[in-house]
């Protein structure tokens, strides 16, 4: 079998494709040529260069490599290619088996507009909004007219938040839908937009659906995946905290949802709860990210059952047998910068441990050396941590987040650890809109407790901590600077004071600054343009995600020191004011 993705999503089908006796060729990018699932397969082709269209999503060469490589099937994994209707076809076009659900169910839900007509068509409530496309400003004018404030413009063939812009006011939504098809046209090349109202901090549950070729329909569990940043989510867990009554309904609906579209691999329900409604969001026809807490309450091995279900295996079983036990938690672990609006920081792991013990699962590809690159996510792992109850679950989590050791890049553990413990979450009542309110008052821990914090007791010695004995007590004491005269091996470069960041301010004197390394897709300011505070000076894609860099003050555009498609470094400026 073919994975046609990278990472830890390649790592975690590759398992348990080797579990069950199959081979395994691994493909990869210039940039991945010395990636963990590259070593860890039987084969591994090279694709092209970095760039996602240069390597994973070039549909013909990867045809070449699986023919190339006498592979049976092809694994998308999520992400890249995994809900292409098109790619699924011509797997199969091909003679090869297509480890996911049939190209017409991937077409009726990939397509947002056409799944909403879908599953109203099912009986499936639908979040209040239109089933035709928005073409024009003043369709999206007439939309916020009819269906209310705040209004979501979304793109039709999109997902994870993007090409999804909100508009609050009547004054943003012309710039809310021209943002959003930028977007759809970048991320998804179909720029095709729909409205519908935006709910305001709802919960954000999804339905785990397992389906087989013969009919057999089940669930494995909802999700709540409510605590995101931009519409991407960092914090999950099972199950759900919704009321039983809501629970009931929606696993119904999801199940009759599936059924509709004669659906037959793995997928998921994605539902907004608000009170004791719920609302069909969308459906996302593959493997989810956050399919591992699923498997932990279930016992169940989900890629397993997506390779038996490829296969023409019938399930087996029914909903009835399908038990589950405890909670879990998952927490991405992302090379961001959490203190300034969670910008992307790629760059090269120095130094990398994993927490371990009962209950406590990582998937992740990364190691001591391993580069996160500007051209792909910024996810570097997946903790997981499962428990008989919610409250064990998050004191796990707490001091798996604490074992967790990583260097050379900004990550989001300590923000995780401390979203952990904040009251909303603690309690469970929260929704979309609660991760950032918090991270708008959050503040990286600084002077001695982040230096507690850093030095883990169960932490081996490294280069810039001296270990003390005094009075046969054992201290560790982590240096800033090296006194004369003491001896070691060459050390790493102290931590950084708190509140200093890899990623820059928009705001630096006269110089509209990019805030992150990255690529200009999109530059509106000339030479002699007046410029007002707040204005988009440039949109910056940076590891999938459009950045907007607007201007901290008003002035006139004196100097454009970059152009569009040009790649910039964090901290360098795009334009002077005078």
């Amino acid at each position: 079998m073919l994975v046609a993705n990278r990472g830890e999503i390649a790592l975690r089908v590759m398992r348990t494709a080797k579990e069950m006796g199959l081979a395994i060729v691994a493909v990869y990018s210039e940039a991945d040529r010395a990636s963990a699932h590259v070593a860890y397969a039987d084969e591994a082709y090279l694709l092209g260069a970095a760039s996602p269209a240069a390597s994973y999503l070039n549909v013909d060469r990867l045809l070449e490599t699986a023919v190339r490589s006498g592979a049976d099937a092809i694994h998308p994994g999520y992400g890249f290619l995994a809900e292409n209707a098109s790619f699924a076809r011509a797997v199969v076009a091909a003679g090869l088996t297509w480890v996911g659900p049939h190209a017409d169910a991937i077409d009726a839900m990939g397509d947002k507009i056409r799944a909403r007509q879908a599953m109203i068509a099912a009986g499936v409530p639908v979040v209040p909004g239109g089933t035709e496309a928005v073409a024009t400003p003043a369709e999206a004018l007439a939309a916020a007219k009819e269906y209310g404030l705040p209004l979501a413009l979304k793109a039709s063939g999109g997902g994870g938040g993007k090409g999804l812009k909100v508009a609050r006011t009547i004054d943003e939504v012309e710039s809310a839908f021209t943002t959003a098809r930028r977007e759809a046209e970048a991320y998804f090349k179909n720029p095709t937009i729909y409205a519908e109202r935006y709910l305001e901090n709802p919960k954000h549950v999804e339905l785990q659906i397992l389906a087989d070729k013969h009919g057999t329909v089940v669930h494995v569990g909802e999700r709540d995946c409510s605590l995101q940043r931009r519409h991407q989510k960092l914090y999950e867990e099972t199950p759900a905290l919704i009321s039983e009554r809501v629970r009931k309904a929606l696993r119904h609906a999801g199940v009759r949802a599936a059924k509709a579209i004669g659906y037959d691999s793995v997928g998921t329900i994605e539902t907004l709860v608000a009170g004791d409604d719920f609302f069909f969001l969308e459906m996302n026809t593959r493997i989810q990210v956050e399919h591992t807490i699923s498997e932990m309450v279930s016992g169940l091995d989900l890629i397993r059952e997506q390779l038996r279900v490829a296969a023409g295996e019938p399930l087996g079983y029914g909903q009835e047998a399908v038990e589950f036990r405890g909670h879990a938690i998952e927490v991405r672990v992302n090379a961001e910068d959490p203190a300034h609006g969670f910008a992307p920081a790629p760059g090269t792991i120095a130094a990398y441990r994993e927490p371990a013990g009962f209950g406590v699962r990582v998937d992740s590809a990364a190691a001591a050396g391993t580069t996160i690159g500007a051209e792909y996510d910024s996810m570097i792992a997946k903790l997981i941590v499962w428990a008989p109850d919610r409250p064990q679950a998050q004191s796990r989590l707490r001091r798996a987040i604490a074992d967790y050791r990583i260097e050379g890049v900004p990550t989001t553990l300590s923000f995780l650890r401390a979203l952990n413990d904040a009251p909303a979450v603690r309690r469970g009542n929260y929704g979309t809109a609660t991760l950032e309110t918090f991270a708008s008052g959050w503040r990286p821990t600084n002077g001695l407790a982040a230096a507690k914090q850093e030095s883990n007791p169960a932490a081996p010695p490294d280069d810039d901590v001296m270990r003390v004995e005094v009075n046969d007590r054992l201290f560790r004491v982590r240096l800033l600077d090296r006194p004369a005269g003491v001896t070691g091996t060459a050390r790493r470069s102290a931590p950084k004071p708190a509140g200093k960041a890899r990623s820059g301010r928009t705001a630096s004197g006269n110089d509209v600054v990019s805030p992150m390394h990255g690529a200009i897709v999109e530059l509106q300011a000339a030479q002699g343009a007046a410029i007002t505070e707040g204005q988009v000076v440039a949109v910056i894609e940076a590891m999938k995600m459009m950045n907007e860099v607007r201007a901290h003050r008003a002035g006139t555009v004196a100097k454009v020191h970059a152009a569009k498609g040009d790649t910039v470094e964090a901290n360098a400026p795009i334009v002077t004011l005078e």
